[in-house]
């Protein structure tokens, strides 16, 4: 069975970050659609964890994903970011079988 390759994570902005951060992965994600290789990118918060953050991609392949963090615009994006996060929470690839909003494989 055909599959994508599927990132969920989590970030834990610095005390009071969370919105910064979060606006930049945003700026990251409007910057992805340009990059037919990455199927999905969504940020998500919670009310409950006001330094969390989520992140939910689905891509073609791992591949493609590895690729999208090399061009010097990425870094420097990362850049940005790195001083807002305070540590990384959970990280789960998947082999992404399809659902709404994807293409079939």
């Amino acid at each position: 069975m055909p599959t994508y390759y599927g990132l969920h994570g989590q970030f834990i902005a610095a005390d009071g970050a969370r919105d910064d951060l979060a606006a930049i992965l945003l700026e990251a994600a409007n910057s992805l659609r340009r990059n037919p290789a990455c199927l999905l990118y969504v940020i998500h918060v919670t009310e409950d964890d006001p330094n969390a953050i989520w992140v939910t991609e689905a891509w073609t392949e791992k591949q493609a994903h590895d690729d999208s963090l090399k061009p010097d615009e990425v870094r420097a994006v990362i850049a940005s970011a790195r001083p807002l996060i305070a540590a990384f929470g959970e990280r789960r690839e998947f082999h992404t079988l399809g659902g709404v909003g994807l293409p079939e494989p």
